[in-house]
C-alpha cells in the first residue's frame, strides 16, 4: 500500500510540473539593432549549421514590416540566411518574381543573402496534430537550414486577429499552396478555390484555420528538432497585417521585443502585454484587442499548448532592469 500511495504521489507531482512548468520569455522595451542582438544572446543558444531567418518583407506599399536596417546586426551575427515564402491571395508576393521586386524595394536584397523558399518548388513536412491537416508544405529550400530564427512582427492580422511567431512559422514558412492548405483547413492546396466565394461560404470554421495555423507551426518547430528561437518585435502595432498594401495606422504606441525558445509564451506574453495595457489617447490599445477578439485570434495559443507545442505560462524577465 505504501509503495502504491509513493507512486501515485510521484505520478501526481510529474503531472503538476508538467502542468504548471514556466518557460522563459526575455523582454526589453528598446527596438533597435543592438537591442535585437542583445535579446537572441539572452536566450543562450549558439546556432548551427546555416542559419534561415524567416520575417515578412512586407506586400507592396505596406510600411510597418520590420525594416533591414533594424535587423541587420541580428542576421549578421549569426551569418543568417533572410528567408520568405510567396503568399496565396494575389498581390505583391504570390508570383516570384513580383516578390522579388517587393523585396528590392523594401531594401532586403541589398544588405542581405534572401532564399524566396519555394520560388521553384516546395515540400511536405510530417505534422503531429492531424485533426484537419495530413502533412504541412512548406518552401523546399526549407531543407537547406540547420537553424531558424523565426523573427516576426507582432500586429493584429485580418485573419487570424494577430500575426507573431505561430503565424510566422506556419503561414510564413508554408509555400502558396501550403497557405492555401491551411487557411481551408486541410480540404484544398489550390489557392484558386480558397478564396471563392462559395468556398469560403462552405469552408472550415475561424476555429478550424487557427487549429490548422497551430499545427503547421508545430511541424516546423519539429522539422527543426527545437533548433528555432522565437522573438516578436511590438512596433507599428496596427490592427492590419504586413501582408496588407494599406493597413489601418497604429493606435498603439511601440512596446518592445520578446523572445523565447517557446513559440506559445512569447505569443501569449505579447497577447498578455496588449491586453493588460492602460490605454488612453494617442495610446489606445482597444483597436488592436478588437481586432484579435474578433478572430477569436486568443485561441491559438490555447490550441497550440494543448497539441504539446509550448505553454501559456511564463516567467517574463525583463532585460532593462
Amino acid at each position: 500500500m505504501k509503495i502504491a500511495r509513493v507512486l501515485v504521489v510521484a505520478v501526481m507531482t510529474m503531472v503538476a510540473t508538467a502542468t504548471f512548468a514556466q518557460s522563459k520569455v526575455y523582454f526589453t522595451k528598446e527596438i533597435s539593432p543592438e537591442a535585437l542582438v542583445k535579446i537572441f544572446k539572452a536566450l543562450g543558444v549558439e546556432p548551427t549549421g546555416r542559419v534561415a531567418v524567416k520575417i515578412s518583407t512586407g506586400e507592396g506599399g505596406n510600411t510597418h514590416y520590420l525594416k533591414p536596417t533594424l535587423i541587420r546586426n541580428l542576421v549578421n551575427e549569426v551569418n543568417g540566411t533572410v528567408v520568405e515564402c510567396c503568399t496565396a491571395y494575389g498581390g505583391s508576393r504570390q508570383d516570384p518574381k513580383k516578390h522579388w521586386e517587393t523585396i528590392h524595394e523594401h531594401g532586403f536584397d541589398s544588405i542581405f543573402t534572401v532564399d524566396l523558399m519555394d520560388e521553384f518548388g516546395d515540400m511536405q513536412i510530417p505534422v503531429a496534430d492531424k485533426k484537419h491537416l495530413s502533412y504541412d508544405i512548406v518552401g523546399e529550400h526549407l531543407a537547406n537550414y540547420g537553424f531558424m530564427i523565426n523573427l516576426a512582427h507582432f500586429k493584429g492580422h485580418a485573419m487570424g486577429g494577430f500575426g507573431g511567431v505561430l503565424k510566422n512559422a506556419s503561414i510564413g514558412v508554408a509555400s502558396t499552396a501550403g497557405k492555401a492548405y491551411i487557411h481551408s483547413a486541410g480540404k484544398t492546396a489550390d489557392p484558386q478555390l480558397t478564396w471563392t466565394k462559395e468556398y469560403i461560404a462552405a469552408g472550415p470554421t475561424q476555429d478550424d484555420f487557427l487549429e490548422s495555423m497551430a499545427a503547421a507551426a508545430q511541424a516546423v518547430h519539429n522539422y527543426f528538432k527545437g533548433n528555432v528561437v522565437y522573438i516578436n518585435v511590438m512596433n507599428n502595432l496596427s490592427v492590419d497585417c504586413d501582408c496588407d498594401g494599406s493597413p489601418d495606422k497604429p493606435e498603439l504606441k511601440d512596446m518592445g521585443i520578446m523572445a523565447s525558445l517557446d513559440p506559445v509564451a512569447v505569443d501569449q506574453a505579447c497577447l498578455d502585454k496588449v491586453f493588460n495595457h492602460e490605454g488612453k489617447p494617442g495610446d489606445d490599445n482597444k483597436p488592436l484587442i478588437q481586432r484579435i477578439n474578433r478572430q477569436h485570434g486568443t485561441y491559438i495559443t490555447e490550441y497550440a499548448e494543448n497539441i504539446g507545442l509550448g505553454s501559456k505560462n511564463y516567467e517574463l524577465i525583463d532585460l532593462d532592469k
